[in-house]
């Protein structure tokens, strides 16, 4: 999974803010900062779930605070 597929899946699950540039470098910047609440976040991971077989359970998809940290989650699962 690449960040450009996180930012589609971001826009599709809760929009884009016209405040937040999501082509810029967001790595680091907390999802929150982004205006993704927790309901836009677990959506977020559904549909991870669903396009990538990644599933990420619900105490940890509030521990993933920022798009490195969701990326690094799903790069070091490993699927079936």
């Amino acid at each position: 999974m690449t960040l450009d597929d996180l930012r589609r899946i971001m826009v599709a699950c809760a929009g884009e803010d016209e405040h937040v540039d999501l082509g810029g470098d967001i790595l680091d910047e907390l999802f929150t900062d982004l205006g993704y609440d927790s309901l836009a976040l677990m959506e977020t991971a559904a549909r991870i779930e669903t396009e990538f077989g990644v599933r990420i359970p619900d105490e940890q998809v509030a521990e993933l605070t920022t798009p490195r940290a969701l990326l690094d989650f799903v790069s070091g699962v490993t699927v079936p």
